[in-house]
């Protein structure tokens, strides 16, 4: 966004900032809540390694696509949220066996093609869709905070913004 902004593609037309960006939403997106899936017990010992594994393997699957991202603002297939994904699953303390399928069910989503919402660019709903994200954005900082132990009304209605993402990106993705 801010680079749109800036207009750098063309201050600078020679540096590739989509793969930039596609590094730096690995990392962050992927990569590191892999590794805290790998060794924070969110599943079982023995899970661990193949489970952070398939995070990471679907995942480079999923951003190495040529129709990762749509020219009509959609991810195709699970967008690798595991980061939000992770938090979740850290804070709700479901059991290890349930996160584990939680996770290698998600990982199978990236190769299925349904289209999500690409939130700070879908052409309808952008408003709305920004403004809930910036709400849940706060709410998910005053959770980090309150961590380990997280108010549960907070958690619950925390959960109303990824609900409404998954609704919106399934119903305008159908009407497409």
């Amino acid at each position: 966004m801010f680079a749109r902004a800036a207009d750098v593609k063309r201050r600078l037309p020679w540096f590739n900032g989509a793969k930039l960006d596609d590094i730096v939403d690995y990392l962050t997106y992927v990569f590191v809540p892999a590794v805290f899936v790998w060794r924070s017990l969110l599943v079982p010992d023995g899970w661990a390694v193949p489970v952070a594994s398939a995070m990471v393997l679907s995942s480079a699957y999923g951003f190495n696509q040529d129709a990762a991202k749509t020219p009509d603002h959609f991810f195709t297939g699970f967008p690798s949220y595991w980061n939000i994904v992770v938090f979740y699953l850290y804070v709700l303390h479901e059991a290890q066996v349930i996160n584990a399928i939680v996770l290698l069910a998600l990982a199978v989503l990236v190769f299925v093609p349904i289209r999500y919402v690409y939130p700070s660019r879908t052409p309808r709903w952008r408003r709305v869709t920004v403004a809930l994200g910036i709400a849940w954005g706060i709410v998910l900082l005053v959770m980090l905070w309150q961590l380990p132990a997280v108010s549960p009304a907070l958690l619950w209605g925390s959960l109303v913004f990824p609900i409404y993402y998954v609704v919106l990106s399934l119903v305008v993705g159908w009407r497409r």
